[in-house]
């Protein structure tokens, strides 16, 4: 350990080490900090590789979500604009849209859940400093799964509040 920088001490070792034995060959010298980064260097790779395809699939998620409330939306403008002549509140469309969607995330988001429980057995040698039951790491994913579910859903579920009854009366 030094107050400097670490390289900036190896000629006094050197010397130091030349004094006790001029034959000692030395060579490959290297910080500590330098040894524990190359050796994590693989595990590092893989989890930055393993955090981009977990996001890259929690963006085409959300775009199936809002893709498939997009095509239900539109399936409904006429049974929506009738709804709204009726005397329905934007409100009340704006539920109905987002619970039918959030229903459909929640069962996706239950049956994750216990495959997760059920598969915590395998991942176990890979976890560090994790339980495999983690409550926190569950609830934490739960939640952001639930809240791209719940943004990919407003947006149609809005679209859904301004159609207007008249027009989607007229089209039929």
């Amino acid at each position: 350990r030094t107050g400097t920088e670490p390289h900036a001490a190896l000629p006094g070792v050197r010397a130091a080490l030349s004094e006790i034995d001029p034959a000692l060959p030395i060579f490959g010298v290297h910080t500590m900090t330098e040894l524990v980064d190359s050796s994590t260097q693989q595990r590092r790779f893989s989890t930055l590789l393993l955090g981009l395809f977990a996001g890259m699939a929690l963006l085409l998620a959300s775009l199936g979500i809002y893709g498939v409330m997009s095509y239900a939306v539109a399936q409904r403008t006429h049974e929506l604009g009738v709804r709204m002549a009726l005397g329905a509140a934007k409100g009340e469309v704006l539920g109905l849209v987002l619970r039918q969607g959030m229903t459909l995330a929640a069962i996706g988001l239950g049956g994750g859940l216990l495959a997760a429980f059920a598969c915590t057995r395998l991942l176990q040698s890979q976890l560090f400093a994790v339980q495999a039951h983690d409550p926190a790491t569950f609830l934490l994913v739960t939640v952001i799964l639930g809240g791209v579910a719940l943004a990919a859903n407003l947006l149609p579920a809005l679209r859904a509040t301004r159609v207007d009854p008249a027009v989607a009366l007229h089209g039929e």
